[in-house]
């Protein structure tokens, strides 16, 4: 029986990680480029990188594959309402 053949971790720019930190809480290319300044053409050409090195043909799939990798991480966003329902 053959073992399964493990997957290098693609070593990212911290760009690209930025990128694509966005990309997996749904942010659009042209949002990306307004939230770090940069055009949405530079947005796109740093995803697009990210789909190369992680073997993808989507920017989901991307975004997926960088967190089963552990190169992002998605955190629950809390409002400050739901922090402070409770007791008080």
């Amino acid at each position: 029986m053959e073992l399964p053949q493990i997957e290098e971790v693609p070593v990212l720019s911290a760009r690209e990680i930025e990128c694509i930190l966005w990309a997996a809480r749904g942010k659009s290319s042209w949002e990306i480029g307004r939230i770090l300044n940069r055009s949405e053409n530079t947005v796109n050409f740093h995803i697009k990188n990210v789909m190369r090195k992680l073997d993808t043909g989507s920017r989901t799939v991307a975004a997926i594959k960088a967190v089963s990798f552990g190169i992002i991480e998605l955190e629950e966003a809390v409002t400050a309402t739901e922090a402070s329902s409770g007791d008080d």
